[in-house]
């Protein structure tokens, strides 16, 4: 079984084609007749379905993976209890998964990487969602302490009401571009020039 490509994958930080390129080297080696459960790399695999937010792909991986590897493996276990906790929407779940447990040097890389871009993605959906939230669930969503939340939204251009503890959201500013239709542009010179002659 040659995993070269998907170490080229992971010390590149490719993260988002890791479950792509399992997935294929999966069927490869399925369609081969080798037997691979002990050696794959489930919880590395489970991982890149969830990095690209994939939970449709990352729960058929789970319920295909063999039970004697899910009580063997504590880390795909653990990679699996990032999924549940996403499928249900359980931010604050997400976040405890991923400090919870001792991840392989592996795993250890695509993990960060999936944490920050899922605190990411949670900051838009607040920007998206909100004008006004609490600090307490502000923290929750993002997975920091109160303070550290607090502090990385202030940064954002958020403000702070401090007697009521709730954040004013900054939207972004809209920038509409106005993009010039060279017919127009035509349709205009024919016009000015038949008012002049």
């Amino acid at each position: 079984m040659d995993l070269l490509e998907l170490q080229d994958a992971l010390a590149s930080k490719s993260f988002q084609r890791i479950g792509e390129i399992c997935d294929e080297l999966m069927l490869q080696v399925a369609s081969s007749g080798i037997s691979f459960q002990k050696e794959w790399p489930y919880s590395i695999h489970l991982l890149g379905h969830l990095y690209v937010n994939d939970l449709n792909s990352a729960r058929f991986l789970w319920k295909s993976i063999p039970s004697g590897i899910k009580e063997s493996q504590a880390e795909v276990v653990a990679a699996w209890k990032i999924g549940q906790c996403l499928w249900i929407r359980d931010y604050a779940g997400v976040y405890a998964a991923i400090r919870g447990f001792n991840w392989s040097p592996e795993a250890l890389g695509l993990v960060t990487a999936f944490e920050e871009s899922y605190t990411k993605r949670n900051f838009q959906l607040l920007v998206s969602a909100y004008s006004t939230i609490s600090v307490t669930d502000t923290a929750q969503f993002l997975g920091m302490s109160e303070d550290d939340a607090t502090n990385y939204v202030l940064q954002h251009g958020w403000t702070l009401d401090s007697t009521s503890r709730m954040l004013s959201v900054r939207k972004p500013e809209i920038i509409t571009e106005q993009k010039l239709d060279s017919s127009k542009l035509q349709r205009l010179t024919e016009y000015v020039f038949h008012l002049e002659h």
